[in-house]
């Protein structure tokens, strides 16, 4: 099998796409630290804000900088694990890795504090997000989309963008944002495993391979001429994605079905726990306060 070498640094670790990441961490350290106090109700970064920050921007280029990016366009289980870190793992911790008072002003903006209320409307968030997610894995759409440099990067932007709404009702960290109780996201938690298993399943249990990104050698070449540069894929000779996997198509793409499915249960799984320790937590506070509260004795007429 031949090794991932032959593509060259460039294609290998994406340097400007890392450079602008490098680029908006600065600026976030920036607003959050040293500029901080021009700011009307800001707060000191904590230590876990910033370290889940930096580690969505690390996921984020581990997954579309990195040579998984480059595997993701050779083995369509690579891919899927891409898919689902980029829609299932990467928002809620970027989410939380952006402090309260950064979402506050941000919302202060009519437009965006406008996509928010609409868009993160809890019936709505789940359908525009598994409805963009299912879209994008019919074999006609995903094809198209993988041989336009702009549409895919345009497409994984928007996914990205819509899983942030579709987390944003589960949990959010700003207080008057908060829309669903916790009786009312466990249900959403399981609408949204329901909603999302039609594309699993399509790709789990189709006859054949479905993709001609991975299966027409010139879908194929043309895919890769967009991912590591014409130049360096016309001075390669390469005919399919079967030179770097021993693994059919049919099976790669079952595995890529199956460890999608594996991650959404496991990451909704952390969620559902998340929800439940929290609802917990708050229903005992409520208890407490209760309990606390001085009971007024009524007073004796004489």
């Amino acid at each position: 099998m031949l090794t991932l070498d032959i593509f060259g640094f460039k294609a290998l670790w994406s340097p400007y796409f890392l450079l602008s990441l490098l680029a908006i961490t600065a600026v976030y350290f920036l607003i959050t630290i040293k500029f901080r106090s021009k700011f009307v109700d800001s707060e000191p970064l904590t230590k876990q804000q910033a370290g889940l920050f930096l580690l969505s921007i690390s996921l984020i280029y581990a997954i579309k900088g990195s040579p998984l990016d480059l595997m993701a366009h050779l083995m369509f289980y690579v891919h899927m694990i891409s898919m689902a870190v980029l829609v299932l793992v990467i928002p809620p911790i970027f989410i939380f890795g952006i402090p309260v008072w950064i979402w506050r002003k941000l919302f202060k903006v009519r437009l965006i504090n406008s996509m928010f209320r609409f868009f993160t409307k809890p019936l709505i968030a789940l359908i525009i997000f598994n409805g963009l997610f299912s879209f994008y894995h019919i074999p006609m759409i995903f094809d198209r989309v993988m041989q336009n440099f702009w549409f895919h990067a345009g497409y994984s932007a928007l996914l990205f963008i819509v899983a942030i709404f579709m987390w944003w009702p589960l949990i959010n960290p700003v207080p008057e944002h908060q829309r669903l109780s916790g009786l009312k996201k466990v249900g959403y938690i399981f609408a949204d495993g329901i909603l999302i298993t039609p594309a699993c399943a399509l790709i789990i249990f189709a006859p054949g391979s479905i993709y001609a990104t991975y299966s027409d050698p010139e879908v194929w070449a043309q895919v890769m001429s967009l991912c590591v540069g014409p130049a360096t894929f016309a001075g390669l000779s390469i005919s399919g994605p079967e030179l770097f996997s021993s693994m059919s198509l049919l099976h790669d793409q079952q595995l890529g079905g199956v460890l999608m499915k594996i991650i959404q249960e496991i990451v909704y799984g952390v969620i559902l726990g998340h929800v439940f320790f929290e609802w917990y937590r708050k229903d005992n506070a409520d208890s407490e306060n209760e309990l606390n509260q001085p009971t007024l004795k009524p007073s004796l007429i004489e």
